[in-house]
């Protein structure tokens, strides 16, 4: 597994934006494909335009998440985006600055407007599960 800093690292070595874009969705095919089971509305993250699913897991009071989507690169940017919030605490979660991380790995220039804003609702999907777990 990864960690953030593994993860800056790695992209700071590609120098163009194919190679983020290749390397996007090698980490996105590196992650379980969702059964249709999975692919429920609860689970849905509205306001991206790929389709795109996150599930929460909870254990000893950190947080894991699963996730897929039906667009190549979005794939990526989920993996990317699990990493970051990896084995959290749901405070550590609520926490994290995801924009300042993609910009250090150099994607927050090179993804599009679309993409951005489906990254962030991703992002406000996960930090609601993590709320959702401060207030049990």
């Amino acid at each position: 597994m990864m960690s953030i800093e593994s993860l800056i690292e790695d992209f700071s070595f590609l120098d163009s934006w194919e190679d983020r874009y290749k390397y996007l969705i090698e980490l996105g095919n590196k992650n379980p494909r969702f059964s249709d089971e999975q692919k429920i509305e609860q689970w849905k993250v509205q306001g991206c335009q790929s389709q795109v699913w996150i599930i929460p897991h909870f254990e000893d009071n950190k947080i894991w998440f699963e996730g897929d989507s039906d667009a190549i690169i979005v794939r990526g940017i989920i993996a990317v985006v699990l990493e970051i919030f990896k084995d959290k605490a749901a405070q550590e979660i609520l926490d994290i600055d995801v924009e300042k991380i993609f910009d250090k790995m150099g994607l927050q220039e090179h993804i599009t407007p679309n993409r951005r804003s489906g990254m962030l609702s991703m992002v406000d999907k996960i930090k609601y599960y993590a709320k959702q777990s401060l207030r049990k």
